[in-house]
């Protein structure tokens, strides 16, 4: 699997963006996805997971509510739609793909195979 992340950019405290990531190379049906990202000095994070069957999503406590992760299987895409953002949001943000991962395992990075390029978000206060 392919993963090449997109929609990063500097916005405003408060603003929004909606991240993408495409996949290529195989359908994403049976595939859990994740958005970690990784802040300036800090480690790498979890930000929203969707289980590989689709239905069940799970987030960190500081973007509940704010952040929606979902799937398009047909158009092979992960979105991140990012609202009320807030400067402590500033990181790169990352895709991770990985065929078959349990739930349990959904928040964890070292479980995921696959991962996009990476794509800036800064936000301004």
């Amino acid at each position: 699997v392919q993963l090449q992340a997109s929609g990063g950019g500097l916005v405003e405290t408060g603003g929004s963006l909606r991240l993408a990531c495409a996949a290529s190379g195989r359908t994403l049906s049976g595939v859990g996805l994740a958005w970690f990202r990784q802040g300036p000095g800090k480690e790498r994070q979890f930000v929203a997971g969707i289980a590989r069957s689709g239905g069940a999503t799970y987030y960190t406590d500081s973007v509940k509510g704010r952040f929606t992760i979902s799937r398009d299987n047909g158009k092979s895409t992960v979105y991140l739609q990012m609202n009320r953002l807030q400067p402590e949001d500033t990181a790169v943000y990352y895709c991770a793909a990985q065929p078959g991962i349990i739930t349990s395992s959904i928040g964890i990075s070292s479980y995921y195979g696959y991962w996009g390029q990476g794509t800036l978000v800064t936000v301004s206060s």
